[in-house]
């Protein structure tokens, strides 16, 4: 079904999720996934952090990178509430696919070489939801978050 006038401008922008320490978490999506940080939002009880890959080919200013937040797609918002990195009995946050109330699954990443990436995974010490050669789609991996998300790795042409 074509897209009617009044939608034809929307964009799906980016996806929230609430992390318990900022710092290891900026530091997976960044370091590992290779994400680079558009902004970051702090507030009296929570920061938010807004994170996107850069395909321009350049690195971007800050002033671009803030300019972009709302105005591209594929953006991940991190949600740190104030205390969490620091609190003994803070037992995290459900990523989604435990039982009871199942609900939110997964976010995905698209790269080239799927083997290769999780090669690359395996040796920075990422943990693994279900490897490339676990199960019957062989072409496809899960891996985890520090706060247990996650992230399904899939190869940019892939026909299921």
């Amino acid at each position: 079904m074509p897209r009617t006038a009044e939608t034809a401008s929307f964009k799906f922008n980016h996806t929230m999720l609430r992390v318990k320490d900022p710092k290891v978490s900026l530091q997976f999506y960044t370091e590992v996934l290779g994400m680079e940080l558009l902004s970051e939002k702090p507030f009296s009880d929570f920061t938010l952090y807004f994170l996107a890959f850069n395909h321009d080919g350049r690195e971007l200013t800050a002033e671009e990178k803030e300019h972009s937040r709302f105005s591209r797609e594929g953006v991940l918002e991190l949600t740190h509430n104030h205390g969490t990195e620091s609190d003994p009995n803070f037992a995290g946050y459900a990523s989604g696919n435990a039982d009871p109330g199942r609900g939110f699954g997964h976010i995905a990443i698209t790269v080239e070489d799927v083997d290769k990436a999780c090669e690359r995974f395996e040796t920075l010490g990422v943990a693994f939801k279900k490897r490339p050669t676990d199960g019957k789609m062989r072409h496809i991996a899960f891996i985890l978050d520090p706060d247990g998300y996650w992230i399904e790795i899939v190869p940019g042409r892939l026909t299921l």
